[in-house]
């Protein structure tokens, strides 16, 4: 009898299954808490009513940093609002989106005891690392020039 399973990526211990299990359901939380923050109306600020200060870069240079906004991209995201999140930073939806398609990754290769498509996890992480922050920098650059 053979397997419906696929049997490639990397097989993983029962620690990585827990930790796998854990990230998921903390990204999980993380949307479910984003859900009931009110996003500010300036686009950028949002992480201030979670009692952080705020931005120390743009409080000196009067201009955003590539995470200002991320709070509430994020946020909006959580909320189904698409627009208001991109408008926000477009590079927190990018980050939204990564989150929540970790969800299912996450949970599918703990039960499976491997990782779901994925043979070498630090090459594919440093693509996804390097893509979200080449996408930061040049929204960042275009904010600058705006």
């Amino acid at each position: 009898m053979t397997s419906v399973l696929p049997t490639g990526g990397l097989p993983i211990g029962r620690t990585g299954r827990t930790l796998l299990t854990l990230c998921g359901a903390v990204l999980l939380a993380g949307f479910g808490l984003a859900r009931q923050i009110e996003p500010d109306p300036r686009g950028y600020g949002t992480h201030q009513r979670l009692g952080l200060p705020g931005c120390a870069f743009q409080m000196l240079y009067r201009r955003p940093c590539p995470g200002c906004g991320m709070t509430t991209s994020l946020v909006h995201f959580a909320r189904g609002e698409w627009s208001a999140a991109m408008r926000a930073n477009p590079a927190g939806v990018l980050l939204a989106l990564s989150c929540l398609g970790l969800i299912p990754w996450c949970w599918w290769s703990a039960w499976r005891g491997r990782l779901w498509a994925v043979d070498e996890p630090w090459p594919v992480l440093a693509v996804l690392v390097g893509s979200w922050g080449a996408v930061g920098l040049l929204i960042w650059m275009l904010r600058w020039l705006a």
